[in-house]
């Protein structure tokens, strides 16, 4: 294990404390394969945010719009 995924785990354990250990695991699986997916919707959750959107809201709606990769993803 690299130093940069420990810190990312540790990162994410972290953040995701309220998740079940499962669910965490799944989803620290899931940004290992593509770190760049949920690095550009971490971006657009963001510029939504600014733009004066709610953040489930923003949230909710970037993630609907990437849906097929994130199910492409978790059949991999």
């Amino acid at each position: 294990m690299s130093i940069q995924s420990f810190l990312f785990k540790k990162y994410a354990d972290w953040k995701l404390k309220d998740m079940p250990e499962a669910q965490r695991e799944q989803m620290l699986t899931l940004v290992q394969k593509d770190p760049e997916l949920f690095k550009r919707i971490g971006e657009e959750i963001e510029r939504r945010k600014r733009g004066g959107e709610s953040e489930m809201k923003a949230a909710m709606d970037v993630m609907r719009k990437h849906r097929e990769e994130i199910a492409a993803l978790m059949r991999r």
